[in-house]
């Protein structure tokens, strides 16, 4: 054998294992979610960048963004008091039908349409019959929603609602110990839970028959001390809450830079998918959701990513024998 051929059939031979093991890889796996899904504009901007990126979202909806002036009168979250929301209401019928209409074409484009329940209480003491109530509220109001502002409804709406919302997260990710949420959420037809928070980018487990995903502490920052990957989150960090649109670019880079880091150590390590929570508010001018275009534009749309919806990130999970039983966390 010459040597040029040799060296070749070496090289050939060091590299077909390789490629191999590549192939073998499972697809990096990007969860982007969005708690509240109110403001249209930021339906339309979230969906237009899912689009150019081929990426699907899910959208933790609350209720109360559905809910007009007699709907308001009528809403009484559990140990509350009646027309009570921490997040407002809808604040005409003609904002609602936009919100529908966004609502469904999401659906229709492959994102999940999912429940954060309705008026944004912080539920850590509810019994199970109080997130039961909450959840009946939820279902009832997607039922009414377009009849309630005189719209006709497409086909396939009552489908969506009865059968298609799978998921949910409590607001401010304030899960009940025990079971009783857990119970609550089984009774309410959901399959999957996203409120917890967990050290680092872990495996979902699964706990009585839901599927838990939790928002991952990842470094940040000069000192890379970790944070729950949100925006919310950040926005208390870098301006103490307060809206400080001057430094903006600062903020966006830094996120960025958090964002990125998050997906390298994944993508070239274990694979975990990494899950990122946002909300339909532009903090810190529109810093976070910068960064998070940055990332979707990024990462994408390579062919051994997958920027998914919580739904359709399970089966893919499932298929890789990685899903965890356990009796609590």
């Amino acid at each position: 054998m010459s040597r040029p051929l040799l060296v070749t059939c070496l090289a050939a031979s060091f590299l077909l294992p390789a490629m191999a093991e590549a192939a073998d890889r499972p697809k990096q796996l990007v969860i982007v979610s969005f708690d509240g899904a109110h403001d249209n504009a930021l339906w339309l901007k979230s969906r237009e960048m899912a689009a150019r990126n081929g990426a699907h979202f899910t959208y933790f909806l609350s209720c109360t963004f559905l809910m007009n002036e007699a709907a308001k009168k009528a809403y009484q979250a559990p140990h509350q008091k009646r027309g009570k929301s921490n997040v407002g209401f809808a604040q005409s019928d003609d904002e609602i039908r936009e919100r529908l209409g966004n609502i469904w074409h999401a659906h229709l484009e492959g994102h999940d349409i999912s429940s954060h329940a309705c008026g944004h209480f912080d539920g850590r003491q509810w019994s199970e019959a109080d997130w039961s109530a909450e959840y009946a509220t939820f279902h009832a109001t997607l039922k009414n929603a377009w009849k309630s502002v005189d719209l006709e409804e497409p086909a396939g709406w009552q489908d969506l609602v009865d059968h298609g919302i799978k998921g949910f997260r409590a607001p401010y990710l304030s899960a009940t110990a025990g079971a009783d949420m857990i119970t609550a959420e089984k009774k309410a037809g959901f399959t999957y839970d996203a409120s917890l928070v967990t050290k680092g980018p872990a495996m979902p487990v699964e706990e009585d028959g839901i599927i838990r995903f939790g928002l991952p502490l990842i470094p940040e920052g000069p000192g890379e001390k970790p944070i729950i990957g949100m925006d919310y989150n950040l926005f208390i960090r870098h301006s103490k809450g307060e809206e400080d649109a001057a430094d903006s670019k600062e903020f966006e880079d830094r996120a960025y830079a958090a964002f990125s880091q998050a997906f390298e150590r994944q993508y070239d390590g274990n694979r975990i998918p990494l899950q990122f929570g946002f909300h339909f508010v532009e903090m810190n001018g529109g810093a976070y959701w910068r960064a998070l275009n940055r990332l979707v534009s990024d990462v994408c749309r390579r062919a051994d990513v997958a920027c998914v919806s919580y739904s359709e990130a399970i089966p893919m999970i499932e298929a890789r024998g990685k899903l965890q039983q356990t009796s609590g966390l």
